[in-house]
């Protein structure tokens, strides 16, 4: 098992950590396999999605935030109930399959860690298999 630290800037947040995971998967010299990233938080997640345009992670914030505002009827005491419904929508891991000592991405896709309570020094745990 890998793992690292990124500092989140804002309440809401997309990482690209695409290359912070291929060169994990180059040091453990793996050339076939798999990957999963996990992310031990509650009010975080991680996706795949289009890297090449960072306008479509600023959609989703904003298709996000309509779906589940910030401010609301919730009952949770910490005020970050929004945080947690939105780490539950996007998912806490992604499994991705590794050929030629590479992720199997798509041309467009990236790994993004999502922050929804930040900002915030976040782990991010690799296992690969």
């Amino acid at each position: 098992m890998e793992s690292f630290t990124i500092r989140t800037s804002s309440r809401t947040d997309f990482k690209d950590i695409t290359n912070n995971i291929a060169s994990l998967i180059a040091n453990a010299g793996v050339t076939k396999g798999a990957c999963m990233v996990y992310v031990p938080h509650t009010t975080a997640g991680v996706t795949i999605n289009e890297n090449a345009d960072p306008a479509v992670m600023r959609d989703m914030e904003t298709i996000l935030d309509r779906l589940i505002p910030w401010t609301g009827s919730y009952r949770h005491s910490e005020g970050n109930s929004a945080a947690h419904a939105k780490s539950t929508l996007v998912g806490h891991s992604v499994t991705v399959p590794v050929q030629g000592g590479k992720l199997a991405l798509g041309t467009w896709q990236g790994i993004y860690f999502c922050e929804f309570d930040g900002p915030r020094n976040r782990e991010i745990l690799i296992q690969i298999l």
